[in-house]
């Protein structure tokens, strides 16, 4: 659809304890079950361009599941004001701020990284041992610094909340422009 053709990474559909994990793990599979969450993480490429979409959908109407779906896009929009509203902030900065969200919200944060670069297919090499190209506790460099082509970077911010108890989280991304 759309013209997609290729994805710059692995299509991930998790349900149920599964939304606990964050991006690397590769969980059982489940079967999806009556008021069951669910997340969807897609990085279509569109004309060469990367896009990077994730979304939390709950079946049923259990209003804990809700309220974790209503927070993460609450806080992404948190997240994408705050981030707007700085002219210097680094990875690490905008990763703690992220934390402090899901703290707000009576949340865990769940991922180990609160986004990442995106760009033109292929974008820098997501090197694990280079945190500059993510929202990342150990990113201290200048989020609106110029990538390695002297380019302004484009960010996609993700917001993954979980609750390890009641085993359930939420995961939300785009792009943060």
């Amino acid at each position: 659809m759309f013209g997609i053709k290729k994805y710059w990474h692995k299509r991930i559909v998790r349900c149920g304890k599964n939304t606990l994990h964050p991006y690397n793990e590769n969980p059982e599979n489940l079967v999806l079950k009556n008021d069951d969450i669910l997340f969807l993480d897609f990085g279509p490429i569109f004309e060469e361009w990367e896009a990077d979409f994730g979304r939390t959908y709950v079946l049923g109407n259990d209003p804990y599941k809700r309220k974790l779906k209503n927070d993460i896009e609450n806080a992404w929009e948190d997240g994408k004001k705050y981030f707007n509203n700085q002219t210097e902030i680094t990875g690490a900065e905008m990763y703690l701020y992220c934390n402090k969200l899901a703290n707000k919200y009576g949340w865990e944060f769940g991922g180990e990284i609160a986004g990442h670069i995106i760009g033109q297919y292929p974008h820098e090499k997501l090197e694990k041992e280079d945190k500059t190209n993510y929202i990342h506790p150990e990113n201290h460099s200048n989020m609106f610094g110029l990538n390695k082509k002297g380019l302004k970077k484009n960010w996609i911010l993700e917001i993954h909340f979980v609750d390890e108890k009641k085993e359930i989280g939420g995961f939300f991304e785009q792009l943060l422009a």
